[in-house]
């Protein structure tokens, strides 16, 4: 990044070839949809060729990204806040850019996939489902950790607070995340 900052127009590719996917699953995971996912990965990397010149030296770049990441989701999510009914033809959210199938697919013709499908779709919809019925906080975390990649002392950098704080909502994220999903999971008994 210090080089790009300095001029060398080429180490943005090698940035946005990087960081890009990245930041992309880090907005999928908190807006839910991919067309906003795509439009906001497109405005982090924006900002980033905006605020180049205010790169500090020595710092490191998954911090910065994930910093303006962060806060271009608070600002979407607030935008949302009032707008939070599931469409039937929303789509779930499939992978590597995929909008996936939509509630209306998968609701409307169950004999078209096997049971395990069935069941990796409901244990998919179920893990969303609580990771999206976790405190703020925690899910932010959780997020930045598990589909953003970064350390402990990162995070706390990108959310302002100490890294035993950031360690405590990773931890009580977890502890939700098991309970929301124990019976899913455990083995009938028999």
């Amino acid at each position: 990044m210090e080089r790009y900052r300095d001029g060398d127009e080429a180490c943005f590719a090698v940035l946005l070839r990087r960081h890009q996917g990245p930041v992309f699953r880090f907005f999928l995971r908190h807006v839910g949809d991919v067309e906003s996912a795509e439009d906001l990965t497109q405005e982090a990397f924006l900002r980033v060729v905006h605020n180049r010149a205010s790169f500090r030296s020595g710092a490191r770049f998954t911090t910065w990204i994930y910093t303006i990441a962060r806060n271009l989701a608070v600002d979407e999510m607030r935008k949302r806040r009032y707008r939070r009914h599931r469409s039937l033809d929303e789509p779930l959210g499939g992978r590597d850019g995929d909008p996936g199938r939509t509630l209306g697919d998968v609701v409307g013709d169950p004999k078209e996939r096997t049971e395990v499908q069935a069941a990796d779709l409901e244990m998919r919809a179920s893990l969303e489902a609580a990771i999206g019925r976790l405190p703020e906080e925690q899910r932010e975390v959780f997020t930045l950790r598990e589909m953003g990649g970064l350390s402990f002392q990162e995070i706390a950098e990108v959310v302002g607070c100490n890294e035993n704080t950031v360690k405590s909502r990773m931890r009580y994220a977890l502890e939700r995340l098991h309970a929301a999903l124990r019976d899913r999971v455990e083995e009938p008994e028999g």
